[in-house]
């Protein structure tokens, strides 16, 4: 019968001491702690919220407060109560539910992907292609000053594709980068390539577009990128480039 009276709402305790109440008849408090097994600290709060639904109700005897069970149809008028709650939850619910759906839809979510190894790489940088649009641009500092050859090979692609596109580009190369390597990044389209204004080798490339930034770690043998989707991260990194970008020279 606990099983049941779970089903119907109550809490284990509330079952407990229900039918505690039940089987005893009118008792004291004492009785119906021991009967039921439920502790005295909650004993009061489980007979008033017994009480309160309806279930069972007291009065005093000799100054001493007694228990007695209503009828058993009562459970009914319970379960039947939690019905309407639950009907009227309902339609509070769907009523809130477009709200949640557009808090959901302008909340700020972070998505981060990690990618291995150089085909990793390009499968990051690769899909800005599929996010800007004609006229718009990125941004992509800390480049290294060589690269391997099969490197440079991509790269030449990537950017065929960049200026068929149309979309611009913003590069920092680090200090010690080759004049050859920016004269031949220089020669693209929609494109400007600098030094940073520091000598200072960074440890990661960085590539920040509309809401994403990718960092390209590219040390050992499998290099890692990880693509964070978050405004607020890329606006903090776009300010940073911008920093650099303001003390940086044109290179010519």
């Amino acid at each position: 019968m606990i099983i049941t009276l779970k089903k119907a709402g109550l809490t284990d305790g509330e079952a407990r001491v229900y039918l505690a109440v039940t089987e005893l008849g009118e008792s004291s408090v004492g009785k119906i702690v021991e009967k039921s097994k439920v502790t005295k600290s909650i004993i009061y709060q489980i007979l008033e919220k017994l009480t309160d639904k309806g279930l069972i109700s007291f009065f005093y005897k000799e100054k001493t407060k007694h228990f007695q069970a209503e009828s058993p149809t009562n459970l009914l008028e319970f379960l039947e109560q939690q019905k309407n709650t639950i009907d009227e939850t309902e339609k509070e619910v769907k009523e809130i539910i477009p709200k949640l759906l557009m808090q959901r839809a302008t909340a700020k979510h972070s998505i981060v992907t990690v990618y291995e190894g150089f085909k990793g790489l390009m499968t990051a940088y690769t899909k800005r292609f599929e996010v800007l649009k004609e006229g718009e641009e990125y941004i992509n500092w800390g480049l290294p000053a060589t690269q391997p050859k099969h490197h440079h090979i991509y790269w030449e692609r990537d950017h065929k594709e960049r200026v068929k596109r149309k979309i611009k580009a913003k590069l920092l190369y680090n200090h010690n980068v080759p004049d050859e390597t920016l004269k031949g990044r220089n020669s693209f389209k929609y494109i400007d390539a600098r030094r940073m204004p520091l000598d200072v080798e960074a440890p990661s490339w960085i590539m920040v577009y509309k809401d994403i930034v990718v960092m390209a770690i590219p040390q050992g043998i499998h290099p890692i990128t990880i693509e964070i989707h978050n405004p607020e991260i890329a606006n903090s990194f776009t300010k940073y480039f911008e920093w650099f970008w303001k003390k940086s020279k044109s290179f010519k």
